[in-house]
């Protein structure tokens, strides 16, 4: 039964998690695309919410405290982050730029299981925002929660769970915005543009941090 701290901290870590996530990042630009392309939706969504799962269990346990004591790690993880959201920015800029690529609908060239979620692992877990945030700020803060710090811990989850759920399947109301070629050269071209503003401020990171 769940006390009344319990629920605060389920309730604080919810807030925290949905604070953190809801944002245009390179993870969640790409869950968008792929509901909206109705492309391996439910592996892409699975491989989000189990990968925010097993890093919020990691900052509870204290991962948070020893990847700050490993000062060559940060830099590391921010330079190798770059350099993909760099790449995968050109492929959208590149899509963004040949409409006839833009295929609202499933009949359009369809990647492979493997791809997609090479893809969708590639951008959680080379993102060291998600390290900063979910693992350190986290982490940090359930501990504030003392002996309720998993139940601050299944919040943040739960955020996680619903809000990848959510953009994931719910994409779909909008393909009628996108049935035409346009609307797609729009949010490739936003993509574009958001994964080379990170990548530029995850190599100015890593620089900082060297």
């Amino acid at each position: 039964m769940l006390t009344t701290p319990a629920l605060v901290a389920v309730a604080s870590g919810l807030a925290l998690g949905l604070g953190l996530i809801v944002a245009i990042g390179a993870q969640n630009a790409f869950v968008l695309r792929q509901g909206l392309r109705l492309e391996h939706v439910t592996a892409v969504v699975a491989v989000c919410a189990l990968s925010d799962l097993a890093l919020i269990v990691a900052g509870v346990f204290g991962a948070g405290a020893a990847l700050e004591r490993v000062p060559w790690l940060v830099p590391a993880v921010c330079f190798a982050g770059a350099a993909f959201l760099l790449g995968y920015g050109a492929l959208a800029a590149r899509r963004a730029l040949r409409p006839g690529v833009l295929l609202p609908d499933s009949a359009g060239a369809r990647a492979g299981l493997a791809a997609t979620v090479g893809t969708c692992l590639a951008l959680t877990w080379l993102n060291p925002h998600v390290y900063l945030d979910t693992v350190v700020l986290l982490g940090s803060m359930a501990s504030t929660h003392g002996e309720h710090r998993w139940e601050f811990a299944a919040g943040a989850g739960l955020g996680s769970i619903a809000w990848f759920t959510v953009l994931g399947f719910g994409a779909r109301l909008l393909r009628p915005v996108f049935a035409r070629p346009a609307a797609w050269r729009v949010l490739d071209g936003v993509i574009a543009v958001v994964m080379t503003a990170l990548a530029v401020s995850l190599a100015l990171r890593g620089a900082g941090a060297a």
